[in-house]
């Protein structure tokens, strides 16, 4: 009897989203955690040691409710989406350019055996390693376990980051280093800022020494990162998208019908039907430059700033770099970067 109602207990404790950030109730929710890790192979030496270290972080859970969606009754409006060249400067700025080109001409032989061996540009690997963490110059100082068990805690999202908890203690298990474990507030790490889970599916050794090193190794970062593009499906061959114009006089309610994705639906919803490049070009719609698209390619549209403004066509490797990161802001940005990196 007993044991039932400390159980009953623990669930309420822990069942509700959003209950009371109380550290009691915190570190029973642990000993949950404890159990599950357990049963997914996790050791009980790497729990003993890091569990009784962790308390929660009001901090992470504040910052998770400040992003979009993460307060209850929030309500997004296609007005409040701001304007794509403001993003643009700050993110694909003369420094950031300067500092690509140098690491794509230090780092080239490297670069050039991974795209060999993936079909993934070497400019893509670049552009994400600088726009996630400038090459390394920043990568976070917030401890993984204790964000990710306050983030669990909370509840908004729990089962995404209870997983991610469950992940970092698979990443101790295999030796990575319990205060090499920092990163950005939502559990992001290392120089491409991967999740534990994807480092688990993805990370790879470039060096060759045994290790998949993505916090100190440029190697490893530049192969990890193009193994995640391989595994989320990018095509060998094609860009990512290239610069167009579009007419005024284009009708834009008639390009819009296209599947609802199942994935971040209202990035997606800002992008057109697919069309082929002839399609777009018997409709006004032409590239005006980067590398020129093959007449029979299906790309779609996308005017980040509305009618009149920079336009884009984009392949389904754009996609690729949404799924790395599911904003318009962040794809055309990398994209952008990518081939600045990539000229003379």
């Amino acid at each position: 009897m007993r044991r039932v109602i400390l159980g009953v207990a623990l669930s309420l404790l822990i069942g509700a989203p959003g209950a009371a950030q109380d550290e009691p109730g915190f570190q029973a929710f642990l000993e949950t955690v404890r159990a599950q890790a357990l049963r997914q192979g996790v050791t009980a030496r790497t729990l003993d040691a890091v569990l009784p270290t962790l308390s929660f972080n009001p901090r992470v859970v504040e910052l998770d409710r400040a992003q979009p969606g993460g307060t209850p009754g929030a309500v997004s409006t296609p007005s409040s989406i701001p304007a794509f060249a403001p993003y643009r400067v700050r993110h694909v700025d003369a420094a950031r350019v300067s500092r690509g080109r140098a690491k794509f001409q230090a780092l080239r032989p490297e670069l050039q055996r991974i795209a060999a061996r993936t079909g993934v540009p070497p400019e893509i690997m670049v552009a994400i390693w600088g726009h996630e963490t400038n090459y390394g110059s920043y990568t976070g100082d917030f401890d993984l376990p204790r964000s990710l068990a306050s983030l669990a805690y909370d509840g908004r999202r729990r089962a995404l980051f209870t997983e991610e908890l469950i992940a970092t203690f698979k990443l101790i298990d295999r030796g990575v280093p319990r205060e090499r474990l920092k990163g950005s507030w939502a559990g992001a790490t290392g120089y491409p800022q991967f999740l534990p889970s994807v480092y688990l599916r993805v990370a790879r050794d470039g060096d060759g020494d045994g290790r998949a090193d993505i916090w100190t190794s440029e190697a490893d970062t530049l192969a990890s990162i193009a193994s995640y593009f391989v595994d989320a499906g990018w095509r060998a061959g094609r860009p990512w998208g290239v610069p167009a114009s579009a007419p005024p006089y284009l009708d834009r309610t008639q390009a819009g019908a296209k599947l609802t994705s199942p994935r971040c639906p209202r990035v997606h919803d800002r992008h057109t039907r697919w069309l082929t490049v002839a399609e777009w070009r018997n409709r006004g719609v032409t590239q005006t430059n980067g590398p020129t698209l093959r007449d029979t390619e299906l790309v779609t549209l996308l005017e980040p700033d509305g009618p009149g403004a920079q336009a884009y066509l984009l392949t389904g490797n754009y996609r690729v770099i949404l799924d790395y990161n599911c904003s318009n802001f962040y794809a055309l940005s990398v994209g952008l970067l990518a081939d600045a990196v990539a000229q003379p």
